[in-house]
């Protein structure tokens, strides 16, 4: 059989021993790592860069130097937040596969890939747990003031008073309503089962008969804003759908609703949002991500007393990253040994001649 060569490249969030390890796991039968390394090691600069990426997509990063240096032979390139940009590819001008380590593709150039016979892979779900966990921890901590009474007492207070001490809710026999139901957004609904909640779902894409089957109801998202006690996000973030929930949605919800993101901040209109809490038109919100991260020092969010904030942490947790390059690297073997491959995104180019050549020859 024939060898592929391949790039490696980690950063602050999943150092490159997790996909050494990886690769050397399911992989190294099929090729040789020519350059295994960290791309960015500054956490600081990692979230800064990972996040302009996701607003304004790969072409906005420069080709990194480690791709420049030992691109050139390689066939295969794996990473988690690494922006696989047109100079990337044109650096590597052998590449055939790519594979992040993410459930996100924002830091790919799916299309140009496509165009050129590369396949791309991603890892659907890797974080899924990690994040519908954490919406619910939201929906608890902002409903009972949790983090505002953690707060008063490391500030030598005793605080029982809250802005929405009328209206402490439980979250049995209420109406919650989540935006997307992907994997994440399912489990989030398999979850609050336990609770006792009542599940309404909007998103367009999902077939009624599948939200109906995880005993929830498929709702308009007019619907869902309107009747909604809790509103919780879990919709990626596309080009189609930036800003989906505008000023004039946030304005359909109960006074006495609560909004959760955990999701990306670009799906909401944040200035109206802002102006709903401070106004109490809404009772309200735990966000998880902003449109600058960290945060800006001159957001509103930092001067309301009715929303809970956290350092995108939803899909951070040890289990999710350290497992998701083995998760990658085991999909990419499978497809190699000709088993199919869950995470193939781009799957036309199956049929693209120069990759179906290259597959040909490394199966001699």
């Amino acid at each position: 059989m024939a060898k592929t060569k391949a790039i490696l490249l980690g950063d602050a969030m999943i150092p490159v021993k997790g996909f050494q390890g990886a690769w050397d796991k399911y992989l190294a039968p099929y090729g040789d790592v020519v350059y295994a390394g960290d791309w960015e090691p500054s956490w600081d600069q990692l979230q800064y860069r990972r996040l302009e990426v996701e607003k304004r997509g790969p072409e906005i990063e420069p080709c990194e130097p480690l791709v420049l240096e030992h691109g050139k032979d390689a066939e295969i390139l794996m990473g988690l937040f690494i922006a696989v940009s047109s100079k990337v590819m044109d650096a590597m001008p052998k590449l055939r596969m790519v594979g992040v380590s993410r459930a996100g593709l924002e830091n790919v150039n799916v299309e140009e890939a496509t165009k050129r016979g590369i396949l791309v892979f991603n890892v659907m779900g890797r974080n899924a747990h990690a994040v519908s966990d954490f919406a619910i921890g939201l929906m608890l901590a902002e409903a009972r003031n949790i983090a505002r009474a953690h707060m008063s007492i490391k500030e030598g207070g005793w605080r029982k008073t809250f802005s929405n001490s009328d209206n402490v809710i439980e979250l049995g026999g209420k109406t919650i309503g989540l935006v997307g139901f992907g994997y994440i957004g399912s489990l989030v609904a398999k979850k609050l089962s336990g609770f006792e909640a009542n599940v309404i779902v909007y998103d367009p894409y999902a077939d009624p008969e599948r939200i109906k089957a995880a005993g929830c109801t498929p709702v308009s998202l007019e619907e869902l804003m309107k009747t909604a006690d809790i509103v919780s996000m879990h919709a990626r973030l596309t080009e189609a759908n930036k800003g989906m929930i505008s000023k004039e949605l946030i304005g359909m919800m109960k006074p006495t609703a609560i909004f959760i993101n955990t999701s990306r901040a670009g799906l909401v209109d944040q200035d109206a949002l802002a102006e709903a809490l401070k106004e109490k038109r809404i009772q309200g919100a735990a966000l998880d991500v902003f449109t600058t991260e960290p945060i800006d020092p001159k957001s509103p969010f930092l001067e309301l007393d009715n929303v809970t904030l956290t350092t995108h942490l939803a899909g951070t947790t040890s289990d999710a990253l350290s497992n998701s390059p083995y998760l990658l690297a085991a999909d990419m073997a499978s497809f190699l040994a000709g088993e199919g491959g869950r995470f193939v995104i781009n799957k036309e180019v199956l049929d693209h001649p120069e990759f179906k050549a290259w597959l040909e020859n490394l199966k001699k």
